[in-house]
């Protein structure tokens, strides 16, 4: 803010009727830059603004100028619907100007979104998909205690609606096992959800016990007295344990005619209303806040690089993928940025193999694959490379948390193992069948699938240096390695294991099906069919090149995967095929039925991707295009 627009400035020193004055400055502003926008949730701003007020003057320890900076505590909106009122936060210490919040705010172009997202250097991650902000603070709480070993805080402010979902109390079940008492969570208890009263209303009771239930410290306040709630965050910062403020809260706060009034949840006011609103908080303001600064960060030497060395395999062995992931993650673990996160499945997955070699950077989450997805972008957002690993089908259920990292740019690396019918007997309740379609559609991701032990080590290493989201899917059983040890593996490549010039089909397979790909070939060539193959171990990026080529040369493409038809390999491939304008003989084979339990044989066998279908299918191809 320039200097003729500022009056007053509060510090950790003024007193409770200046913090008042602030936060009515909160409300106007709020008012303001969402009836400008003609959309927004201002009556939401209103309800948590003295909540705000008194912790970003005397609690929330923040160098604004320098938001990088590793001794900053961190605040972050769960209720990220509320961006009224962090934007105006931003304006009150002077981090954005006057004309970008009441101009730009939920404009085309506007880094002021309508739900905070990091391109805001003061927004650590994305919010708005409710539930998820308390379970990030969960990860950078973690991240700032047990890895970087920083003094900071972790606010977050929660909406009660919000208190109904489950990754909420896994987020606090967590707090409370880790005792991080370096985390506090406000919930703005103000009644009313988006169409009515909410699950619990003003029952601050249920709240408090339910926090206290999962091992959190829980205080009761009114969330408009600015002498309770200073006293609250006073002791939630006391270092003693993880702390849930639950504070009593007015939806509408401050405005007569919207307070406490349904049918006002996301609603900009109109502008005869807004001018009313804005009197009735005492008009508009220009102070500005400067609250505690954070301690002095030490410099830090950055670290050695670190050559890390891979597991070799011998060609011929016969090794699980998922098995070669977890010694290849113990192997990259070397580098001191990699963490690893397990949901208590690790002895399946091996990510064990690296918190053997690496206990302080072993996260256990047990089975909470929400949090752990959390965990990992909490800590990706300080830096570190997470590996978060389940069963893929497992994964499944964090898929919003994946969706929104991509929506927060960040950069991390999962893997689901026991994919597809492959698995066997556990049944399809245990089968990754969704999971490619699920991690090709997230934004700017990477999708991987190793066939062998040798590709499976170089891609999970190569996932330490992609942006984004990147997914590995490794295989339970054991299968006999393909490649040399010193073969590379780029991303955005394939493998072509089998190529003549008088080749009449060309089967893709990944995974399991690589290797039923290469017995078929085996059985075609016997009757005299030649059949090329090509391991399609990178699924996005795909090989637009190999796949063009093999169209034009053999004419007929047979893809087999073991997964579902719909967004797996299949798909990917002949969405190359059409930015190619190619249109070879094509089949897909694919799980297209319920699988039930079996051996690996009988439901490879049973869905139509063994050997003995592609190879008839090849056959069928082949004579096709002869014919043709």
């Amino acid at each position: 803010m320039t200097a003729e627009n500022t009056r007053t400035a509060l510090g950790p020193d003024s007193g409770l009727d200046e913090v008042f004055e602030l936060a009515q400055q909160l409300r106007v502003d709020s008012v303001r830059s969402s009836t400008f926008a003609g959309s927004g949730h201002p009556t939401s701003s209103l309800s948590a603004a003295d909540l705000m007020a008194v912790l970003m003057t005397r609690h929330l320890r923040y160098d604004w100028q320098h938001p990088h900076n590793p001794a900053n505590d961190h605040l972050i909106f769960s209720k990220g619907h509320a961006s009224p009122l962090l934007y105006a936060m931003f304006l009150a210490v002077g981090a954005i100007g006057e004309e970008e919040l009441m101009t730009t705010y939920r404009r085309a172009g506007s880094r002021l979104q309508g739900h905070p997202t990091p391109v805001l250097p003061w927004v650590d991650a994305a919010t708005g998909s409710l539930g998820q902000g308390i379970a990030y603070g969960v990860g950078i709480a973690l991240a700032g205690r047990d890895l970087e070993h920083e003094p900071y805080h972790v606010w977050v402010l929660c909406g009660d609606s919000e208190m109904t979902e489950g990754s909420v109390w896994e987020a606090l079940d967590k707090a409370g096992r880790h005792r991080l008492a370096n985390f506090v969570a406000i919930i703005d208890v103000n009644r009313l959800g988006q169409r009515g009263p909410t699950e619990l209303g003003w029952d601050t009771g249920a709240y408090a016990r339910r926090a206290e239930a999962f091992g959190c410290r829980a205080l009761v306040v009114d969330g408009h007295d600015l002498a309770a709630v200073d006293e609250a965050l006073t002791t939630a910062r006391d270092g003693q344990a993880p702390t849930v403020v639950v504070a009593r809260t007015v939806k509408g706060q401050g405005v007569f005619e919207i307070a406490d009034a349904e049918g006002w949840h996301g609603k900009a006011l109109p502008d005869d209303l807004a001018a009313r609103a804005v009197a009735e908080l005492g008009g508009v303001r220009h102070l500005t806040a400067r609250g505690h600064r954070p301690p002095a960060a030490p410099t830090v030497a950055p670290p050695a690089p670190v050559r890390v060395v891979l597991p070799q395999f011998r060609t011929g062995e016969t090794v699980a993928t998922r098995v070669a992931f977890g010694k290849a993650l113990a192997a990259v673990g070397d580098r001191p940025d990699i963490v690893a996160l397990d949901a208590e499945v690790g002895n399946s997955t091996h990510a064990e193999d690296f918190g053997k070699a690496h206990p302080e950077r072993y996260f256990q989450t047990y089975i909470a694959e929400q949090q752990m997805i959390a965990s990992a972008v909490g800590m990706a957002a300080r830096g570190y490379r997470p590996y978060a690993t389940t069963f893929a089908a497992f994964l499944t259920r964090a898929h919003d948390f994946i969706r929104m990292a991509a929506v927060s740019g960040i950069s991390m690396s999962l893997c689901g193992t026991h994919c597809g019918v492959e698995i066997g007997a556990d049944g399809p309740s245990q089968m990754g069948l969704e999971d490619l379609a699920m991690m090709r559609a997230v934004h700017g991701s990477t999708v991987l699938y190793p066939s062998d032990a040798t590709s499976t080590a170089a891609l999970t290493a190569a996932m330490a240096y992609l942006d984004g989201i990147s997914y590995l899917r490794t295989t339970r059983g054991a299968y006999p390695v393909l490649y040399a040890p010193d073969e590379t593996f780029p991303v955005g490549g394939s493998k072509t294991l089998r190529s003549g010039p008088a080749d009449r089909v060309t089967l893709v397979g990944a995974g399991v099906t690589l290797h039923e790909c290469l017995a078929a070939a085996d059985a075609l060539a016997a009757d005299g069919v030649p059949a090329r193959v090509v391991d399609l171990y990178s699924v996005k990026p795909v090989d637009l090149d190999t796949l063009a080529r093999a169209a034009r040369d053999t004419g007929a493409l047979v893809v087999a995967e073991d997964h579902h038809p719909e967004g797996g390999i299949g798909e990917a491939v002949l969405s190359a095929l059409a930015a190619q304008r190619l249109t070879p003989v094509f089949a897909h084979l694919a799980v297209r039925d319920l699988p039930g339990s079996g051996t690996s044989a009988e439901l490879l066998d049973a869905a139509g991707i063994s050997r003995t279908h592609i190879a008839r299918i090849g056959r069928e191809l082949a004579g096709r295009r002869a014919g043709g």
